[in-house]
């Protein structure tokens, strides 16, 4: 086998893992999940996650703000065990 034959060889051994490390990064960055992270930017959000305090391995507190009321709530078991609304006060110290 002459020498040209193995470099081309190589050189498209070279080429076909290249292209597949790229489709590997685009498929990553631009994937399907991609697509909703750019249509949920768009809009205004109703309910956010301000806070997440794991209790133990069954059980997290998660403070969560919908429509601007705070609403404290504990998590456990695979479902919402209690529910609180909060009222703190966010003066400075």
């Amino acid at each position: 086998m002459p020498i040209t034959d193995f470099i081309r060889a190589a050189f498209a051994l070279v080429l076909t893992l290249g292209l597949i490390g790229l489709a590997a990064v685009a498929l990553r960055r631009y994937g399907p999940d991609a697509i909703s992270r750019m249509a949920n930017q768009k809009k205004d959000r109703r309910l956010r996650v301000l806070e997440s305090l794991i209790l133990d391995p069954t059980r997290r507190l998660v403070l969560v703000e919908c429509d601007g009321v705070e609403r404290l709530i504990l998590l456990g078991d695979g479902r919402m065990l209690s529910e609180t609304r909060a009222t703190l006060s966010k003066a400075n110290p």
